[in-house]
């Protein structure tokens, strides 16, 4: 059963797509109202269907104290590697809130340095409810994009996998090699840029 931490300035942090091949890594944070009357009803997105999720965005949009996003791009990813990218991301979209909250909560088990006193919950996205709520922003903000990307770069059909490495996508890559949207430090990435280097 979801878990919510008594705190009405408590922000959730939570990040979409570490694991992908290409796209920049999304973060959330999130400052629940008390008075939601969706909360304990949040759950990690991955659990979350597409339509229940999109549902639940809007409401977490009109209904939070406060809510905010930011990206760790593929430069950043490049620059920093895949973790401290995503602890940037995490910093940045805390900044970002209009609402300066009193404590941050943050998924898994390592914290960006920030001006508030931030700590881990592991597994938070099932057990804070703040943090759950910040998954499902992260998680449609991303898809969107990468369907915005799609059309830019649509030989990869990044709406179709946003940018995980599925058969589909590995093939684009076989016959195409990366775009400017892949992160080239990644190994199957790396290996096609490689072949297509060659030829």
């Amino acid at each position: 059963m979801s878990k919510r931490i008594v705190n009405v300035l408590l922000a959730g942090v939570d990040e979409v797509g570490r694991g992908p091949l290409a796209g920049p890594v999304v973060t959330a944070a999130v400052i629940l109202s008390p008075d939601d009357p969706m909360l304990g009803k949040y759950r990690d997105s991955k659990r979350v269907s597409e339509k229940k999720r999109i549902k639940q965005y809007h409401h977490i949009r009109k209904h939070a104290v406060a809510y905010a996003v930011a990206q760790g791009t593929t430069e950043d990813i490049e620059r920093l590697n895949i973790l401290h990218a995503t602890m940037l991301a995490m910093r940045r979209c805390v900044e970002a809130l209009p609402v300066q909250p009193s404590e941050v909560v943050v998924d898994g088990n390592r914290v960006p340095d920030m001006a508030y006193p931030v700590s881990a919950v592991i597994g938070g996205d099932d057990l804070v409810q703040e943090i759950a709520a910040a998954s499902i922003v992260a998680k449609v903000v991303r898809d969107r994009l990468m369907r915005y990307l799609d059309y830019q770069y649509p030989a990869y059909q990044f709406a179709k996998h946003k940018g995980y490495g599925t058969k589909v996508h590995m093939e684009a890559l076989r016959e195409h090699g990366p775009c400017p949207i892949h992160r080239m430090d990644f190994a199957p990435v790396k290996k096609y840029a490689k072949l297509h280097a060659g030829r």
